[in-house]
Order: structure tokens, then C-alpha cells, then sequence
């Protein structure tokens, strides 16, 4: 079971990311970040692939232990190099 934020849904609308594209990349994804720190609880960032694109997947859970997807995007520039690759903040020529 799983729960999708607004801003998730916004962010999925805007990267043309079904929810079978979501539900397939998590479940073939793989842990790239851990955030102990969230102010929201403790969340992870997972890569995972549908129809041969990475999609990025920031998830957390619920107090009732349920998946809460907090944001969803297909990792591009400035932010990123590559789907495992982070550029210095955000600039590829930093």
C-alpha cells in the first residue's frame, strides 16, 4: 500500500510518469540516498527504470507503515549527470 503527496502527483503530471511507470520503478529500484534528517521522517531516494527511463523516487512511510511517495522525477540536469550521479549543487560546472 502507498500513498502519493500532492507535490508528487504534480511532479508526475509534469514529467509524463504514469502510475504503472511509478509502481514499476520502485518495485525493479534499487536504495541510491538515505536522509536521516528529514524533517518529515526518515525517506530514501530510489532509482528505478520503466520503459527504459530512470525515475527518481523519494519515499518515506507512514505512521500506519505504508509507502508515502514524496516526490517523483526523471533525474536530468542541472541537478544531475546521469541517474546515479549528482552534479556539485545543481551546476555542472561547479
Amino acid at each position: 500500500m502507498y500513498e502519493i503527496s500532492f507535490h508528487a502527483e504534480k511532479e508526475r503530471y509534469a514529467e509524463d510518469i504514469s502510475l504503472s511507470d511509478l509502481e514499476t520503478a520502485i518495485s525493479n529500484g534499487e536504495l541510491l540516498e538515505e536522509y536521516h534528517d528529514d524533517p518529515r521522517g526518515q525517506s530514501f531516494l530510489i532509482l528505478g527504470y520503466s520503459q527504459n527511463r530512470p525515475i527518481h523516487v523519494v519515499c518515506g512511510f507512514t505512521t500506519m507503515k505504508w509507502i508515502r511517495i514524496i516526490t517523483v522525477y526523471i533525474p536530468k540536469l542541472p541537478k544531475w549527470i546521469d541517474e546515479r550521479t549528482r552534479t556539485k549543487r545543481g551546476n555542472i560546472n561547479a
